[in-house]
């Protein structure tokens, strides 16, 4: 630890550039955004501001996208049309999660979204059983059929064309509002919201769910990236590393998406989900 609080300024952008790397790895695959494991590396390890490891952050979720989306657009990935949908939502929410940051316990809201976190890593825990097994058609949707929200893509790692139907839209617009919310309340990406509703709601495959989500989050953090910078939040000497280095994972990541197999894949993120989950908790308890 000392020799990390006692870097000079080419180790501690070394040092940044590394972590920024690997956190856009993590987050391009599982549609993150990175943040999740900027933060606590700045703030905990690198000893930086918190004001400016969020805004470092906000740099990185739109670096990832920024890496990955297009990637995955070119692959077939991600949806576009159920990402423009339920982008409507998110921003929604994130105002209305920005206008009662000040209102809101803060402590309520970690454990709530802990809570939640929990919840979703289970649910998906759950769903693994299913992915060796023939998927299951869901019934017709009006409004999916009538907003064409239905897909297919080539499985890397199954050489196969996987189609697949979307239903429930509206509760996932419903959950998309909610996911938005706790990002402007927390200050934190909502990816760890949006791949379980799009997964779980939805009936999205997991890597449609993971590509639409990268593609998701970049639009949301590229609208409240100019408040950050206006308010002097973004700092060059964390910002610059962290945009290269992710961008850099980032694209590897892209890379490797659809070879990986969708149990593998889930069992990361439900990895990741359980972990967030305890930070959460653990940060309201201490108040």
């Amino acid at each position: 630890m000392a020799a990390v609080l006692d870097a000079t300024p080419f180790n501690f952008v070394a040092i940044v550039l590394l972590v920024s790397m690997g956190a856009g790895l993590l987050g391009s695959l599982l549609g993150l955004g990175g943040g999740l494991i900027l933060i606590p590396v700045l703030t905990l390890v690198l000893k930086v501001d918190i004001r400016y490891a969020v805004g470092a952050s906000i740099v990185s979720v739109i670096a990832t996208s920024s890496g990955a989306a297009a990637a995955y657009v070119r692959d077939g990935l991600a949806n576009l049309r159920v990402a423009m949908f339920l982008e409507l939502a998110t921003v929604a929410g994130a105002v209305t999660g920005a206008m009662l940051a000040g209102v809101v316990s803060g402590r309520a809201l970690y454990f709530l979204f802990g809570a939640v976190m929990a919840y979703s890593a289970l649910a998906m825990l759950r769903k693994l059983r299913e992915d060796g097994s023939p998927r299951v058609e869901p019934p017709p949707d009006m409004l999916a059929d009538r907003l064409a929200l239905h897909g297919s893509y080539y499985d890397a790692s199954t050489e196969q064309l996987v189609a697949y139907r979307v239903h429930r839209p509206l509760a996932g617009l419903g959950l998309m509002y909610v996911a938005g919310t706790v990002s402007g309340l927390l200050g934190i990406g909502s990816g760890a919201l949006k791949v379980p509703a799009m997964d779980l709601a939805m009936g999205l495959p997991i890597k449609v769910s993971t590509a639409t989500s990268n593609f998701m989050i970049g639009v949301t953090a590229a609208a409240s990236a100019g408040i950050y910078f206006a308010r002097g939040d973004i700092d060059p000497f964390i910002a610059g590393p962290v945009c290269v280095g992710v961008t850099v994972g980032a694209f590897t990541g892209s890379r490797y998406l659809t070879k990986l197999k969708s149990g593998s894949l889930r069992m990361l993120f439900v990895a990741v989900l359980l972990w967030v989950s305890f930070e959460m908790l653990a940060k309201g308890v201490r108040g």
